[in-house]
Order: C-alpha cells, then structure tokens, then sequence
C-alpha cells in the first residue's frame, strides 16, 4: 500500500436548520460537499472512486473551518469562500470548475457561457458532463450555471436544493439575510 493510501480524508456532517450535507477534506483542502440530506452511502461510493484505499474518518474538528464557511453562506452572510479547495479531475474538469467559481454571487450563465469562457465553444455537453461531476457543490457554485433559455437544468443536490440557493443569493443581494432554512 502507498504512503498516500494511509492519509485520510476526513469528513463531517454538517447540519444547519433542516439542511444536513456530508463534507470532507484532505490534508490540501475541502474535497467534497454533498447534496442536501443524502445519506453518507453518497460521500463513500465518491471516496471509493477518487481515493481509492484511503480511509474515511470523521472529525468535526478537521472539518470546522469549512463547516463555518458554508453555515455562513446559509446565513447570507457570505458571497465567496477562502477556504482552500482540493478538487481532483481531468484538465477540462478542472477548467470548467476554475470557470464555474468566476460567476459572481447572484448571477448565472449558462452552459454555453462556461464553454466559451474555457475558449472549448463547441464542448457545451461536454461541460454539461464537468458540471455534473463536480464534487463540491456550492463552494464550487455549479448551482449557478442555467439552461440558456434561463430554465433551471440537472443539479446534483437537486433541483429543489439549486432553487434554494439561487433565491437565497438573490435575496441575500437584495440587502436580506433571511438565510436558508
């Protein structure tokens, strides 16, 4: 077994109001939030597959300083994160996750957009395919990208869970901080 197989990546259950998501770290940063009340089932097939042999322990502490990033967020109160983040992908996942985080806090672009923005115009589907593999939902906000027609499309977390966000960002622009619930 290698040396990288025995670091762990630690994960978390974060709960704010009736919102529960499973996050996780390495020892290089934020790594996965998952959809709203999944069970922990859908961070450990992901683990399985994007390190494979690693193994997954829970520590809160390890997780807090993301934890309070995103409760943050929740609350309106924060329109960007700091916190580092360690995605793992291809050259074009990496991309197009780089373009996803250039969409400013209460706006949208569609997929045509982001393919563009990564100079691939005619890999529209293919960034369809990027967005939908992304693991770090909201920090990385995918839930920001929209049909080009502005109809809600595929969210991991769901369709309900992008809606949420998207009217908390428009609420939280309009000087409100009513906040997720």
């Amino acid at each position: 077994m290698k040396a990288d197989n025995k670091t762990p990546v630690y994960w978390s259950l974060l709960n704010y109001n009736d919102w529960h998501l499973y996050i996780a770290t390495t020892e290089n940063g934020l790594c996965y939030v998952g959809s709203q009340n999944k069970p922990y089932e859908e961070l450990s097939v992901w683990a399985e597959k994007r390190f494979p042999g690693r193994p997954l322990v829970e520590d809160r502490e390890k997780i807090n300083c993301y934890a309070d990033e995103l409760k943050e967020y929740f609350e309106g109160k924060r329109t960007t994160f700091t916190v580092p983040i360690d995605y793992h992908g291809t050259e074009f996942q990496l991309a197009v996750w780089q373009a996803l985080c250039e969409i400013p806090f209460g706006e949208t672009k569609s997929y045509s957009d982001i393919a563009n923005y990564i100079n691939k115009p005619a890999a529209v589907r293919a960034v369809g395919t990027a967005i939908g593999a992304n693991p770090v939902l909201i920090t990385v906000p995918c839930h920001r990208v929209i049909g080009k027609n502005g109809s809600l499309t595929g969210y991991r977390g769901g369709l309900e869970m992008k809606t949420q966000l998207l009217d908390l960002e428009r609420h939280s622009l309009k000087g409100g901080s009513r906040g997720l619930s």
